[in-house]
């Protein structure tokens, strides 16, 4: 049909199973990294002075190498993977949510247009956060329990329930699970970001270009994908470390005194470490987003045409089945038609 969109050819599960294999997938070849990003932003700088360690695991790392090393010298391998099977149902759960409200509210939204036509650049960005949002929601106690589990010493390691528990039986009770949610919902502008230093980018080194070359076009979804994708968490590190610091245990520091905003993070953060502390594992979190983001929609993509072959292939055999069907029953019907004229 003319002017269905390419989002017509599969319902909003489709899309949905997709993306969250994809992200499962993919986050599970970079894991390591996400634990060490973890590690790194939960731990604060330490001076001499200090009368109890600021973090709540007992080495301290100065960078992203040192940190794999002494998690493997004193965890072992399975130390870069702890915590995963809670990571990777957050990750399947959050992307699930995601591109399914995605695709439904998408969906949903050119239903009311007079000719059915993709949105603009704008509502696609306000759709895609308006489905972040609503994916946060229902997905960020998972997100919790997983930042707990990642930041537990090697004497400490408990399941994801044990997690789980150890955060409701906390002074905040159930609403210990949503801790960090306000910083999350903000964050949903990442994409937003990222699309407008694409494009500001896009302008600078393609200046009055309005269709580019092959070469040109892999340069611009290359290099140029990876540089807004890094502006856009280098805009929104300061958030995402002090979300991280909202979920993670309180570091021994403040006698187990939780913080109570994101604001009261970061403050806490620049008191000890200046503003740069802000900013701390930003190396690991650049890498493992500009990997998630590739390995995700590479193997979304290819998901996305196998349902998509699916369906077609199903929708042939009903069709093919209920000809024969037809078929049958108009060459029965002409069989009786002597009968009756007898």
């Amino acid at each position: 049909m003319p002017g269905t969109p390419k989002q017509a050819s599969l319902p909003p599960w489709g899309y949905a199973v997709a993306g969250a294999t994809g992200a499962v997938l993919a986050n599970a070849v970079v894991y390591p990294l996400d634990i060490v990003k973890t590690r790194l932003q939960v731990q604060v700088k330490r001076q001499p002075t200090d009368p109890k360690p600021l973090t709540t695991n007992a080495h301290h790392y100065t960078s992203t190498f040192d940190a794999i090393s002494k998690i493997v010298s004193d965890e072992g391998i399975i130390g870069l993977y702890s915590g995963i099977n809670g990571a990777l149902i957050g990750v399947a759960s959050t992307n699930f949510a995601y591109f399914f409200w995605y695709s439904s509210i998408r969906a949903y939204y050119i239903s009311f247009q007079a000719l059915p036509r993709p949105p603009n650049t704008a509502t696609e960005l306000s759709l895609g956060a308006l489905a972040g949002a609503v994916a946060q929601v229902f997905t960020i106690p998972v997100a919790v329990v997983t930042t707990r589990q990642q930041t537990q010493s090697k004497g400490e390691k408990k399941g994801l329930i044990d997690t789980g528990r150890e955060v409701v039986q906390s002074e905040d009770g159930w609403t210990g699970l949503w801790r960090g949610l306000k910083a999350s919902l903000v964050l949903v502008v990442n994409p937003a970001i990222t699309y407008g230093a694409y494009q500001r980018l896009k302008d600078v080194l393609f200046p009055g270009k309005k269709s580019l070359r092959p070469w040109e076009a892999f340069r611009s979804s290359t290099v140029l994908g990876a540089m807004s994708k890094a502006l856009a968490t280098i805009a929104t590190q300061p958030l995402i470390v002090a979300k991280v610091g909202l979920q993670s245990r309180p570091p021994p520091a403040r006698n187990g005194k939780p913080f109570k905003s994101f604001i009261e993070v970061m403050k806490y953060i620049v008191e000890h470490e200046g503003l740069l502390g802000l900013f701390k594992g930003i190396a690991p979190q650049i890498t493992k987003g500009l990997l998630v983001q590739g390995l995700l929609m590479m193997t979304k993509e290819r998901l996305e045409l196998l349902f998509v072959l699916l369906f077609a292939y199903t929708r042939r055999v009903k069709s093919e089945k209920l000809r024969k069907m037809a078929d049958a029953a108009a060459a029965k019907a002409q069989q009786s038609l002597p009968v009756i004229a007898k």
